[in-house]
Formats: C-alpha cells, sequence, structure tokens
C-alpha cells in the first residue's frame, strides 16, 4: 500500500474531559508522565496507588489532583471517562484494562500496547490550539522528535489569537454567510492585522482590527492560480502551490494530477476533473476556460492543477487569455516538468559541458509535415531533446531523426511514471527506440530523453530497450500486440 493509502489503526479524535475524571493506577515514574499530560487538561485528575513517590505526590499537590490512597479496585474507575494503567505491573494493568472495558472507559495501558484502547500522543499545547502526534505505539521517540519539530515553529501567541477567534466567532456567523465570505474573513484574521498585533502583544489593537475586519464590505474578488501539479510525486509540489491548495475554495485538476495531490488541498474544498488525459477528454479547452471564468466571477479562489508545469504544453496561454479577456485575477505556479523529473530518476545531465549546451521540449506530434521543424534540426547539432507523450511517438520520431542524419546509436533514455515509486527506467540507442510504440505494458505516461548527453546517465536501475527491440518488431510486422 502507497503511504497515500495506508490506513490508520487509530483514528485521532479530541475528547471533551472539561470536569470529568480521569484516572490514573500507579504511584511512580510512568504515572508522573501521565499525569503531567493530562494535568495540561481541565479534567479532574484521580491518582490512584497506596504507596506514590514523592515527586507524584508533590505534582498531585501542585496541579489539584486527588491521591486514592488504597490498593486498586474496581469502583475506583467509576465515573471516569479515561483511564491510564501506569503500575508497572503487568498483572495490575491487565486487571485495570479488564476493569475499565467492563465498565464502557477507554483504557492506556503504559508501554503494553496490546492492552490500549487508544494511545497517547506527543502534545504541543497551545491552548485553545492543541496538535496531538500519534504512531500507534510503534515510535515514542520519533513522535517526541516531530513535537519538538512542531513547537518551534508555531508562535507563542497561538493561543491568545485562536481565543480571540473564538470569542468573535457568534458575530462572525452571524455578520457572514456560511461559505466563500466567511472563509475569507478567517485567512484574513490568521494571517493579517488581528494576527499581527497579538504577536506584538497588543491584544486591544488586535481585537479592534478583527471588528474592522468584521465590518468592511468589500466584495470578495474571484482569483485563478493555474498550478503546476508536478510529475506525480506529491513532495514535489512547490510550497506556494501546497499554500494555495490549502487556500483554494475550488480545485480543478487534470486527469494526470495523482490523488494524493488533490488530497493536500482543503477537505471541505470542491473537487472539479475535468479530465484532459489521452484519449479521454471529459471537457474541452474551450468548456474548461469558460468554467474558469465563471467560478472566477463567483468570486472563488480557485487552483486549476496541472500535471508538471502549467507552461509547458499544459495549454494555459489559452486559459490566461480568457481570464485575461474577462478581468479575472490570475497567478501561474510553475511545477516540476516531467523533463526533469524523468533526468532526476535517471541521474541524467541534461546539458553537458563539451557535449550539449542547449535542450528541447517537444511532444513529437509536428512531424507529420514534409520539412523538419526546427527541434528536430537543434536534435542533429546536439541539443537533448524530451519528448512528451513519447511512447505512441516513438517510431516517428526514431526514424525521422534517423534520416535526418542523427546517428541510430545515439543514446536514449525512458521514464515510466517519471518520480513516482513504480516508475520503470530503460535505455539503449534512437535505433532501439520504435520499440515503444507496440509496448502495451507501458501504460502510464511514458517521458523519453534523447542526445548525446544521455550517455551520462545512471543506467544500473534500469532496462534495456533492445530486450524487446525485435519482439516489438515482429509485432509490428504482423500488425498485433505482444
Amino acid at each position: 500500500m502507497s503511504p497515500a493509502n495506508a490506513k490508520l489503526n487509530a483514528f485521532p479524535v479530541f475528547m471533551r474531559v472539561e470536569g470529568e475524571a480521569v484516572a490514573i493506577v500507579g504511584g511512580g515514574a510512568e504515572a508522573l508522565a501521565k499525569a503531567r499530560l493530562i494535568a495540561q487538561s481541565s479534567a479532574a485528575l484521580r491518582v490512584i496507588a497506596p504507596v506514590i513517590e514523592v515527586e507524584l505526590a508533590a505534582f498531585i499537590t501542585e496541579a489539584g489532583a486527588s491521591h486514592v490512597a488504597a490498593a486498586y479496585d474496581a469502583s475506583h474507575l467509576e465515573g471516569t471517562v479515561m483511564v491510564f494503567a501506569a503500575s508497572g505491573d503487568e498483572a495490575t494493568d491487565r486487571r485495570v484494562a479488564r476493569d475499565a472495558r467492563r465498565l464502557g472507559v477507554p483504557v492506556n495501558a503504559v508501554d503494553r500496547p496490546e492492552l490500549c484502547d487508544f494511545f497517547t500522543p506527543a502534545l504541543v499545547n497551545r491552548a485553545p490550539v492543541a496538535i496531538a502526534i500519534g504512531t500507534e505505539g510503534a515510535g515514542p521517540v520519533l513522535a517526541q522528535m516531530l513535537r519538538g519539530r512542531i513547537d518551534q515553529m508555531l508562535s507563542p501567541s497561538l493561543g491568545s489569537l485562536a481565543a480571540l477567534a473564538a470569542s468573535l466567532r457568534g458575530a462572525v456567523e452571524k455578520l457572514l454567510p456560511r461559505g466563500n465570505a466567511r472563509r475569507r474573513f478567517w485567512n484574513s484574521f490568521f494571517q493579517g492585522g488581528p494576527a499581527h498585533a497579538i504577536e506584538a502583544g497588543e491584544l486591544s489593537r488586535a481585537h479592534d482590527t478583527a471588528v474592522d475586519l468584521l465590518l468592511s464590505s468589500v466584495p470578495a474578488s474571484g482569483h485563478i492560480a493555474l498550478v503546476g501539479a508536478g510529475p506525480g510525486a506529491e513532495d514535489l509540489l512547490t510550497l506556494r502551490a501546497h499554500r494555495l491548495l490549502l487556500e483554494a475554495d475550488v480545485i480543478v485538476h487534470d486527469a494526470l494530477v495523482p490523488e494524493a495531490v488533490v488530497a493536500m488541498g482543503r477537505r471541505d474544498a470542491e473537487r472539479l476533473p475535468v479530465g484532459k488525459r489521452k484519449g479521454c477528454h471529459t471537457k474541452s479547452q474551450a468548456e474548461i476556460n469558460a468554467l474558469l471564468v465563471e467560478l472566477g466571477r463567483e468570486g472563488k479562489r480557485v487552483v486549476r492543477l496541472k500535471s508538471g508545469d502549467p507552461l509547458v504544453f499544459g495549454r494555459a496561454g489559452e486559459e490566461m487569455a480568457a481570464l485575461r479577456d474577462a478581468g479575472i485575477a490570475y497567478e501561474v505556479v510553475p511545477g516540476v516538468t516531467a523533463a526533469f523529473a524523468a533526468a532526476a530518476d535517471f541521474e541524467l545531465p541534461l546539458t553537458l559541458r563539451g557535449v550539449s549546451s542547449s535542450m528541447v521540449f517537444t511532444t513529437g506530434h509536428d512531424l507529420k509535415g514534409n520539412s523538419l521543424p526546427d527541434w528536430a534540426k537543434l536534435a542533429i547539432s546536439g541539443a537533448t531533446v524530451a519528448v512528451y507523450m513519447g511512447r505512441s511517438v516513438a517510431a516517428e520520431v526514431a526514424g525521422r531523426l534517423i534520416d535526418a542524419g542523427l546517428s541510430p546509436d545515439t543514446a536514449v533514455a525512458v521514464v515510466e511514471n517519471a518520480s513516482l515509486g513504480n516508475r520503470r527506467r530503460f535505455h539503449g540507442t534512437l535505433a532501439d527506440l520504435p520499440s515503444l510504440e507496440v509496448r502495451a505494458d507501458l501504460s502510464g505516461p511514458v517521458m523519453t530523453i534523447i542526445g548525446d548527453a544521455v550517455a551520462g546517465a545512471n543506467f544500473e536501475r534500469s532496462e534495456p530497450l533492445a530486450a524487446h527491440r525485435h519482439e516489438g518488431a515482429a509485432a509490428a510486422a504482423e500488425g498485433v500486440q505482444p
């Protein structure tokens, strides 16, 4: 199962514990660790142990918790909403877990994951904001490491900002309609003047700025971001692209954009697939243009997700022209184009001193005429050529380049599903390239790179194209696929 589709065995939730009893059975260091964690909440803490260590006793006094100085009995769990078995004795912890389940109370047994109904997280506390990090008991040290990193990222004043937001929530719900307008207000609140005032310690100014923002009647204006989703791997998305996804009301995406990338947007964002996969166009380009204009006029913040880079065979020019004509604000966010991802998969230098100092991006679909396209002339003069959608035109590209004088021995690298974990790499020569056209097993996007610079690639994890060359030629001659 890929990381994007991995399932959690323990689902994270926040349980209401204000004024509720939480029991800890144990009197030593393990009980103290859980007591410190629970004391960050407003729960009524109950520690059950006949004898407790000095440090735990001092903490109970300081935290205003209660100590039941008796040997554990199931009756001590009555009226609790959560129980921790932290006695250090396996038999006692098992008894506590059994009693808690009989009473319908969730239980956590320290260092005994098989007895746990829930796991305690590493907690970043900016009350009322809390960030809980869990590993399902597999790596507590990892959880603490992540906690430290997140703690450093978050302003100490975040809790005060959240408290101010809570005090304004009723007014916001009364004055602003649900949806786009309300979301815009909160985006401005948490990133604009109120946040800056809180950061400076000026609570009164923060409140006044928030009220001014709330009473402002400036209508929401639409904005379209043409965003490069990269070649497939979600961690190749740019930071700006990720931020815009989290702010978007609507995500309009092509078929080649993986679900893992689309899922990086807000969960409540509207998702509109518009096809554009070869042979399966659910919307024409004119329809997509009209859709973007319509969403912009509705005041929506839209991310138009395009595979790779929007400006490389992404037809962004037509979409930008439509948005300009309609007076809709837009921006372009570059992405990692497939040629760069394929080169990285091969550790392939696209330019190489003394070998190749220029590059060509092409789909190869302009080879139909009698005259050779300019990019083919550049290939013959030594440029590295990256062919997008390379499988379907591989034979024609190879034939025309060889006929024009490019050596059949020119190095070629091919990647299916560049950047992804299931990528496949092939290498060979220009003469081997036609074998791609009949490779029905290559169902993912194929990127082909041609040129003398390809010889500098790392072919250790690559299959030779020549292995399929004769098989492909025979199949082509018979008009069947192998």
